[in-house]
């Protein structure tokens, strides 16, 4: 029995939260035979009511005792009313957090079994700093080790399903869904049904032929085709392309968000800040380049193109091949020729493949 009344799990990632709680009352309530004894009460809320009737709903739980004296198992699923949001910073869900709090420290351990698991959480607030010393706290935090995390979730995934997986398109997949978690692991038992019937391993060809493009992933072939240099891949792709798409401002778009990334790369390459090796780019480079440099790009946390330190690091990682085939000044040429065709296809709206072709040859010819 833990030495703490109850058990906080929260973290920055919603399905790692949901996944570790799924597993704490699963064991909790392995050896219960009365399904009165467990209970999930939903702690979402959008306003200060409904935190009001998600904490009432959860002090009844786990003040009514299992009719059979069973220990009883409660689960406070799901609470977001603890974020840095208009609801969490509201002084109607601040007072309820403090009834909550007394709630809590009257629970009794040896009848009822308490789980709190929360995202987002706002770690200023005075309740998160008291629940870190009360309970018995877990914080599933993906920050720096963002990459290492989502790479050891697909290979747990791939095991599970009696599946092998290629390091190239492990990083394919975590790049191709920006690192979303929940989708990491649907996307990879999908890839696990499809190889189990083949009888191969998924390999790069496998992620990138089955896997969409989820958020700003941009793995258009033509995108791919282009940044090798390749310009016989280039045309191909590029026709394969317009064969089911008739716009090219999404292509040219991906472009364009891909060699800024580029640009920004190469630029700090040839500062000597980051080293570009055949294994990819060193990530204790890319953190040292983030603290001399990041303060140039403003406070801005979201994942952008025009801040390179806000990219995924596996992603990142695959560009290094690609940013030591040419110097800075080609990457910017290439920037420039996507910004004459935006205006070229403004001017020729019926001729957009002809436009991409055009940009492709004088590119890479």
């Amino acid at each position: 029995m833990p030495e703490k009344p109850f058990t906080f799990i929260c973290g920055d990632d919603d399905y790692l939260v949901s996944e570790e709680g799924k597993g704490w009352f699963s064991e909790q309530t392995a050896s219960l035979m009365d399904d009165l004894s467990k209970e999930i009460v939903d702690g979402r809320a959008g306003n200060i009511a409904e935190v009001e009737d998600a904490i009432q709903r959860f002090t009844s739980a786990v003040q009514t005792l299992s009719l059979f004296g069973e220990r009883k198992v409660v689960w406070l699923k799901d609470v977001n009313f603890m974020a840095d949001s208009v609801t969490g910073r509201a002084q109607g869900t601040l007072d309820l957090l403090e009834l909550l709090k007394t709630v809590l420290e009257g629970l009794d351990g040896a009848t009822v079994a308490v789980l709190i698991t929360a995202y987002p959480v706002d770690k200023r607030r005075s309740f998160y700093k008291w629940v870190q010393k009360n309970s018995e706290f877990k914080a599933l935090g993906a920050g720096k080790d963002a990459a290492q995390m989502c790479a050891g979730l697909v290979r747990e995934t791939c095991e599970a399903g009696g599946a092998t997986i290629s390091a190239d398109a492990v990083e394919m997949l975590v790049a191709k869904v920006n690192g979303n978690t929940r989708l990491l692991v649907e996307e990879c038992r999908k890839l696990c049904t499809f190889v189990s019937s083949e009888g191969d391993s998924i390999s790069e060809q496998v992620v990138m032929e089955l896997v969409p493009n989820f958020g700003e992933a941009d793995f258009f072939e033509a995108a791919d085709a282009f940044f090798s240099l390749d310009l016989e891949w280039t045309l191909h792709a590029l026709r394969r392309h317009f064969f089911t798409n008739s716009d090219a401002r999404g292509l040219l778009g991906s472009l364009q968000s891909r060699n800024r990334l580029l640009i920004q790369l190469r630029v700090l390459h040839d500062a000597g800040a980051i080293r570009l090796g055949s294994q990819g780019l060193n990530k204790r480079d890319l953190e040292a380049a983030a603290s001399t440099y990041a303060a140039h790009f403003g406070d801005a946390t979201a994942k952008s193109n025009l801040n390179v330190f806000t990219q995924h690091p596996f992603y990142l990682g695959r560009m290094a091949g690609t940013v030591r085939k040419a110097p800075l000044k080609k990457w910017i040429d290439f920037q420039l020729a996507f910004a004459e065709a935006f205006e070229a296809i403004i001017q020729r709206p019926n001729d957009q493949e002809e436009v991409c072709r055009e940009m492709a040859v004088k590119c890479l010819s």
